[in-house]
């Protein structure tokens, strides 16, 4: 804040018919409303090349897992299993089935 004497406003009245006096009081005025509202903030731009949401440009979605047994082989080893023959050993990876040959039902 600028401290003023009344001999420096007194000055300023006179001074150019008391035109410098208004400019400075307009401007302590303009000075006071900036720091008193806050300026809007800016929404920052999106990153360049990505929309959200989507897949980056130029990839695609990873690729099924390929399988290792076919319809038929998980089929036959449920019937091995309903009919009381056990685990198939070829099919089963728990680490707890017995590793011998296999067994015909």
């Amino acid at each position: 804040m600028t401290d003023l004497d009344p001999e420096d406003t007194a000055a300023m009245r006179r001074e150019n018919g008391g035109r410098d006096f208004r400019l400075f009081l307009r401007q302590q005025i303009a000075d006071g409303r900036a720091r008193r509202t806050a300026p809007a903030a800016v929404k920052p731009p999106p990153p360049p090349g990505r929309i959200p949401g989507a897949w980056p440009a130029g990839a695609t979605p990873p690729a099924p897992r390929p399988r290792r047994h076919t319809d038929a082989d998980w089929l036959h080893a449920l019937d091995r299993n309903r009919l009381g023959h056990g685990h198939d050993t070829d099919l089963c990876h728990c680490g707890s089935c017995p590793t011998t040959t296999k067994e015909t039902p």
